[in-house]
């Protein structure tokens, strides 16, 4: 688990809850280490992940100890580790991505700074917003997931509603140039055609939300995309 709280597991208290729920449907106990996100460079990254069998990048807000997150996409990206993006996790991996492979090498989320290649932006309604106070997207939004991804496998269904707590948003004008890389928005808002669910198509398990499925899961009911990772996470440490 890669985050800037980690000093303070609780912080991640509902994510280590649903890894015990998933572990429990897999017949397994994860394992949790805990990696702070301010602490990883390119250099060490692998000395850090190496031994993974997966890695979730947590959610967060602001700038501190976002390049060590993005680090972390990286690595697992291109050694095929099962990967969870949650939330700034997410638009993590949309900025690695938009770096790495689209070779926009100042790519980042205006939330951070100015660039031309601001790939996650301020979502349109929060754009005259001054007073921020409690005017964040809050609260259970329903998603349409593509039929045949691997998110739509894990869930069983298409239409799916989960939580969110965000004001920054994938940039839509940037889509198409991802999806022809192989990034593949695979769940969108109906209403606003917002991206909520990224996904590789050609890596074992790669998985970015906007959303929080953390909030969703119990113990009679752990959640599917948990489930899904550490199936997958559990595979590559057998290989």
């Amino acid at each position: 688990l890669v985050g800037k709280y980690t000093e303070l597991p609780d912080a991640y208290k509902s994510i280590c809850e649903s890894f015990i729920h998933a572990g429990a449907v897999n017949d397994c106990k994860v394992r949790l280490s805990y990696v702070n996100s301010e602490k990883i460079t390119r250099e060490n990254v692998a000395e850090k992940l190496g031994r993974m069998a997966g890695v979730l990048v947590a959610p967060g807000f602001g700038n501190r100890g976002i390049e060590g997150k993005i680090e972390a996409v990286r690595f697992a990206r291109e050694n095929g580790i099962p990967f969870l993006g949650i939330c700034l996790g997410m638009q993590c991996a949309v900025i690695e991505f938009a770096r790495n492979v689209l070779g926009m090498a100042d790519a980042n989320s205006s939330e951070m700074e100015v660039t031309p290649h601001a790939v996650i932006d301020l979502m349109e309604e929060q754009k005259g917003v001054t007073a921020k106070g409690g005017t964040m997207r809050l609260g259970a939004y329903p998603c349409v997931l593509k039929k045949g991804s691997r998110v739509a496998e894990a869930y069983g269904t298409t239409h799916i509603e989960e939580r969110h707590r965000h004001r920054y948003e994938f940039n839509n004008a940037f889509l198409e140039a991802f999806e022809q890389a192989g990034m593949k928005a695979v769940g969108l808002n109906p209403d606003t055609n917002l991206v909520e669910v990224v996904e590789l198509a050609n890596h074992p398990w790669f998985v970015g939300t906007q959303y929080h499925p953390e909030y969703k899961s119990t113990v009679k009911r752990p959640h599917p995309l948990f489930v899904s990772f550490v199936e997958a996470a559990l595979r590559t440490q057998q290989e």
